[in-house]
């Protein structure tokens, strides 16, 4: 049985080190930044978002070390910039966090926090969530887990925030490389309670939910055959690697310029030109 309280993949994060130069080279890529947030004293961290139709992505950067940014610092230090966690839509949080109690997973959580939010006419609101996590240890391919309740959506999916010069639309694939596929695909199927899918050249997919965005686990070498053109340095070994948007293709060729590389039918920033990630655009 899927869970009944978690609906497909919400948002990635994107941990960077810098937040402010981050937001500015992904506007440079062609994608409308939100005006910064920050979150509250003890998480001590800010962020921008991008928001799609019906997820987005997330610049999380640590304003202030504390002890819950230790796990975010740690990533950085080793890892370096890039998909840090992947989180889920979570219809009810508590209840969530009971559901996956239920299958032997203690849960972090449920936590309710919020950031202000300027609004498009200039008044001041605030954007407020109720997330849980699954514990930490459980990071299947390296990408830590959580599921995220919006209490005011109408504070993040902003309509003027929503419209992209490179023509992003949507989250298709989240992708995640691991030595071990297979393996860490059956850990995430664990963990949400979804089928796996055998893809064509081997990779292992794990569809989040609903419409929603797959992940799919894959080699280093079955990313880079995917995408031949691109340069993959600055990924690792295991971990988030990046995201597949369905676009106007035409409008990001055009929004990416010469950081945009041809690869496989889809235009694509390599890891190195998007804070480590590699985003690659196919038609919508």
């Amino acid at each position: 049985m899927a869970l009944k309280n978690v609906i497909g993949l919400d948002h990635a994060v994107v941990m960077v080190k810098d937040l402010d130069k981050a937001a500015e080279n992904w506007k440079r890529l062609g994608f409308t930044i939100s005006p910064r947030g920050t979150h509250s004293a003890h998480m001590g961290s800010g962020n921008y978002t991008i928001m799609l139709d019906p997820d987005y992505m997330e610049l999380l950067g640590v304003l202030t070390p504390t002890e819950h940014s230790a796990p975010a610092r740690a990533f950085l230090e080793k890892r370096g910039e890039g998909i840090e966690r992947i989180a889920f839509t979570a219809v009810d949080s508590a209840a969530g966090a009971e559901e996956i109690r239920a299958r032997g997973y203690v849960p972090i959580g449920p936590t309710d926090f919020e950031r202000p939010v300027t609004m498009p006419d200039g008044t001041l609101s605030a954007a407020k969530f109720r997330t849980f996590q699954w514990p930490t240890a459980e990071a299947p391919g390296g990408v830590r887990i959580f599921a995220c309740q919006h209490k005011t959506r109408e504070t993040v999916w902003i309509p003027e925030l929503m419209k992209h010069a490179n023509g992003a639309k949507r989250l298709k694939q989240a992708l995640i490389i691991t030595p071990d596929p297979a393996n860490d695909a059956a850990h995430l199927s664990r963990l949400i309670d979804r089928d796996v899918r055998a893809e064509p050249d081997g990779a292992t997919a794990v569809p989040s939910g609903g419409d929603r965005a797959d992940f799919v686990f894959l080699t280093r070498d079955q990313l880079g055959k995917r995408y031949p053109e691109v340069s993959l340095a600055g990924l690792p070994e295991r971990g988030g690697a990046g995201l597949v948007i369905s676009a106007d293709v035409a409008a990001a060729e055009k929004a990416l310029g010469s950081t945009g590389v041809h690869s496989s039918g889809a235009i694509c920033v390599p890891p190195a030109a998007g804070n480590g990630t590699l985003l690659a655009f196919v038609k919508a």
